[in-house]
């Protein structure tokens, strides 16, 4: 079963995964890549500050704040991490300061300059977004790391803003795409493993987003998990920097603990 999105962080959304219970003598676990498309954007951009941060398995939102505010990594502020983050994500998905300001409640101004600050710090995507822009409008495509294609037909629409999605679909396709493909290999590892190896005490019922979701026999959960997360972790050896995989198990899909994978 597949969903789009069942969130985490609204009260409705954690009322619907409340409502997904284990059976009995059974628990849920969920193993859940983190981060996983700045992961990609660090792996395709070669950006070293992305890739060290993420190499060394550092909190990347507060490295990403010590670097755009310029100041030490112990002494980041919540709020900066906060708008660190928030500056990931708008880079990520090819943001104007315009649109950048209506999250955090900054000025437009203040918002251009935490993105060119970004983007002086981090030459690497600013090259990786340049570049892949180009290839776009030559090619009208663009391609995930597994080869495969999207067409963007609205590259050369005279519509400003038409134009300007399309642009900023391609420049997020490469990562989002090849996140799918990821999961997509997670899932058939999985499940070759689940088969081959005949194991009875475990399940997977669903995917979303970036996460599986288990059915375990509560006594095979110790043995189960790491296994799941090596697969999960290990689907892409190409990447160059670690597919950190979180595993959390509870009765229900809302009411989770993390567990050591």
């Amino acid at each position: 079963m597949l969903f789009r999105s069942i969130p985490v962080r609204s009260e409705i959304g954690r009322e619907i995964r409340r409502a997904f219970i284990a059976p009995r003598g059974k628990t849920l676990l969920s193993c859940d890549y983190s981060q996983i498309e700045l992961r990609l954007l660090a792996h395709i951009a070669q950006d070293p500050t992305l890739v060290a941060a993420f190499s060394q398995d550092a909190d990347i939102h507060a490295a990403t704040a010590s670097q755009v505010f310029n100041v030490p990594l112990e002494e980041v502020t919540t709020d900066q991490r906060r708008q660190a983050k928030t500056i990931n994500f708008a880079v990520l998905y090819g943001q104007s300061g315009f649109s950048l300001a209506q999250t955090p409640g900054v000025d437009t101004p203040t918002a251009n300059k935490w993105i060119a600050d970004y983007f002086e710090r981090l030459p690497g995507v600013k090259q990786y977004i340049e570049q892949t822009k180009a290839e776009a409008h030559a090619q009208k495509y663009v391609k995930t790391l597994m080869g495969r294609r999207r067409t963007f037909t609205d590259l050369e629409s005279s519509n400003f803003n038409v134009r300007q999605f399309a642009e900023r679909a391609a420049i997020n396709m490469p990562i989002q795409g090849t996140a799918a493909d990821i999961m997509k290999l997670a899932m058939i590892s999985v499940h070759h493993f689940l088969k081959t190896e005949r194991v009875q005490g475990c399940t997977m019922i669903l995917q979303v987003h970036d996460e599986l979701l288990f059915e375990v026999e509560e006594g095979f959960l110790p043995e189960i998990t790491p296994r799941i997360v090596a697969l999960m972790e290990g689907v892409a050896p190409e990447i160059t920097v670690p597919l950190k995989t979180e595993a959390k198990a509870g009765k229900n899909w809302a009411d989770m603990k993390g567990i050591s994978g």
